[in-house]
């Protein structure tokens, strides 16, 4: 499974942004599909997962009612809407593909190569 993300940009405090991800080779042996940033010096995070079946989400309780995940089965891409965005939300974004059967904020088998977000105050 090959991950693409594409979206990332310089932004001001308050904006919005939205990011893709496009799944290929064997996106159907994925169940889940998750959003993780690296802020600069930083560990990763997670922030958004969605299940590719029934649509499923689990969101981080620090973006809850800004950021929004959703998918499109038919394109195997995952979009990270995020709004209201914060000088702290400056990372870089990375997606992930899970095989696994449930929605989690780790465990995740597949990584893209991250977009870049930057969020100036």
């Amino acid at each position: 499974v090959q991950l693409v993300e594409s979206g990332g940009g310089l932004l001001q405090s308050g904006g919005s942004l939205r990011l893709s991800c496009a799944a290929s080779g064997r996106p159907s042996s994925t169940y889940a599909m998750g959003w993780f940033p690296q802020p600069p010096g930083k560990e990763r995070d997670f922030v958004a997962a969605i299940m590719w079946s029934g649509g499923r989400t689990y969101y981080a309780d620090s973006v809850k009612g800004r950021f929004t995940i959703y998918r499109d089965n038919a394109k195997s891409t995952v979009y990270l809407q995020m709004n209201s965005l914060k000088p702290e939300d400056t990372a870089i974004y990375y997606c992930a593909a899970s095989t696994k059967l449930y929605i989690s904020n780790k465990d995740y088998d597949y990584w893209g190569q991250g977009t870049q977000v930057t969020v100036s105050a």
